[in-house]
């Protein structure tokens, strides 16, 4: 095989540096490059396990910047590209929409014409959209997320995100472009920001302050390990078939309520305090506009093509989610300290 230059954008942040440093050590013959603009979510020390070596490099910068995308192809001579970099947090996305719009759908966009520039075709090749199950919108009691399923999105967020899918097929449709898409379900694990539900209730526990959840807590998630998650893109990178979508979820339906629930019981076991003490923390908000009740994936497709299945329960992610938060207080506590504080008084008045 070809050395590949693989350009993974948004790098820093909690699911690419899960995927750099997969890459990184599973291929030493090809160089990862990371792109990402450090903004608030992404974070180098994620990946300082990887900084020193030979076949990764990092290049801070926006895809939104034509000239900065252009540098990096040109530098690095990009053969492929795996597209984390967005807008993620719904909440934020309902604050400012237009952040997810230029991010989420002219980044995207940005990234493709350059690709589109640089390579030549049937090339080794390859631009893989990372996206999510939210495009769907949301199920009922029953059923489940297909590839096929049509788009429904709900919030500003997946729209942002359904319309960059949406560009990602038309150009392969137009010009040939090679692509592959996944749509995932929620991740969580090691290293993601505190704005989202699990390490915010990590983070709440530990300093005893609300554990604030939406509603009466019964909207359902299927939950995935981040370290699944990226071990079933690796495949899809290199197994998948171009121009096919791919669903990655974790067989893992649970209401948000009792995940909760499950994470306070065991954060006071590792704690050392009372079962329960940390369940009375939890204070149920006013909902989300528009949320949601239900997403569930149905990942037959990768797993029947591709031969990938999740590896972790939730209660074996959790735990070993809760060990490594844990063990690294000085990283929470870092990425928390102004930033959170000035999120957390915004959403919560507190």
């Amino acid at each position: 095989m070809n050395k590949r230059n693989i350009l993974i954008t948004g790098g820093a942040g909690f699911i690419g540096s899960h995927a750099i440093r997969l890459f990184v050590n599973k291929y030493p013959d090809d160089h990862i490059i990371n792109f990402d603009l450090l903004t608030y979510a992404g974070n180098l020390e994620n990946l300082r396990d990887v900084d020193a070596k030979s076949n990764y490099s990092f290049v801070k910068g926006d895809i939104m910047s034509e000239a900065e995308v252009e540098k990096a192809f040109s530098d690095f001579d990009i053969s492929h590209v795996i597209h984390f970099a967005a807008e993620s947090h719904v909440d934020r996305s309902i604050t400012d929409p237009l952040a997810f719009l230029r991010t989420n759908i002219l980044g995207t966009v940005n990234l493709m014409q350059v690709a589109k520039k640089h390579w030549r075709e049937n090339g080794n090749h390859c631009f893989y959209n990372i996206s999510t199950d939210e495009v769907y919108g949301s199920l009922g009691d029953t059923g489940l997320f297909l590839e096929s399923t049509s788009y429904d999105p709900q919030s500003p967020y997946s729209a942002s995100k359904a319309s960059s899918d949406h560009f990602v097929r038309a150009y392969a449709n137009t010009y040939g472009f090679p692509v592959k898409i996944s749509n995932c379900s929620n991740n969580y694990g090691p290293n993601q920001f505190p704005e989202k539900l699990l390490p915010l209730m990590i983070h709440n526990i530990l300093n005893k302050r609300p554990l604030p959840v939406y509603g009466d807590g019964t909207n359902i998630r299927d939950w995935l390990y981040v370290v699944d998650h990226v071990e079933a893109i690796e495949n899809i990178f290199s197994n998948g078939r171009l121009g096919e979508t791919y669903n990655i979820g974790g067989d893992n339906e649970i209401k948000n309520i009792d995940l909760v629930r499950s994470l306070c019981r065991l954060m006071d076991e590792e704690l050392g305090r009372e079962v329960g003490e940390s369940e009375k923390l939890i204070t149920f908000v006013k909902d989300r506009p528009g949320h949601d009740k239900r997403y569930a994936i149905d990942a037959s497709k990768i797993k029947n093509e591709l031969g990938w299945t999740p590896r972790y329960t939730v209660d074996e992610g959790l735990k070993s989610t809760i060990q490594w938060y844990l063990s690294n207080k000085d990283w929470l506590e870092h990425v928390t300290s102004r930033k959170y504080q000035e999120y957390y008084k915004e959403q919560y008045g507190a």
